[in-house]
């Protein structure tokens, strides 16, 4: 095993390059992989060394924050610019080169998975799958899937008991 190899990441270029990683979105795995040491060497050295704890943080913070910020976008929808080109032909060089024919600003509509995913997140007790009911026939709560939950009505012969698989209503 090499002595001090840990040395080359404490240097301003390797400091740099792990910012980089964390900021591009990399997984601790993934960055130990590119530092060519095991995931738990990665974990010792952050313990021990603050300068690679510290540039591992400070920039997976930065890169959540922009997801974080496309994501608002994405749900709430923006203006973005659309550039037009088309090839054209140069009559000085004798080549055909891209040219922008003209710039267009478009409204990107809100995306309803994009809100869905933000309100499960931020407002689960209001929006995630499964909410909690309190049954007529007993005083505990119990989870019931919205996606599975029947509406009985007045005249349904059936009882919320029966659906829940408490016995059998019929004879």
């Amino acid at each position: 095993m090499a002595k001090g190899k840990y040395q080359r990441w404490l240097t301003p270029e390797g400091l740099l390059l792990i910012e980089g990683w964390a900021r591009d979105g990399l997984t601790d795995e993934e960055i130990a992989k590119n530092m060519g040491i095991n995931v738990a060497t990665l974990y010792r050295w952050q313990h021990s060394y603050c300068e690679i704890c510290e540039a591992i943080k400070k920039n997976k913070e930065v890169a959540d924050r922009e997801v974080e910020q496309a994501l608002f976008r994405k749900a709430t929808g923006y203006k973005a610019k659309e550039v037009i080109r088309e090839k054209q032909w140069n009559r000085t060089t004798g080549q055909y080169e891209m040219v922008t024919v003209k710039e267009v600003e478009k409204d990107v509509a809100p995306d309803t998975t994009a809100q869905i995913f933000w309100l499960k997140n931020r407002k689960p007790d209001q929006w995630r799958d499964k909410r909690e009911v309190l049954t007529e026939n007993s005083s505990e709560l119990s989870k019931i899937d919205d996606l599975t939950c029947k509406v009985f009505s007045a005249d349904d012969d059936r009882d919320l008991g029966a659906f829940l698989g408490e016995g059998d209503t019929h004879e």
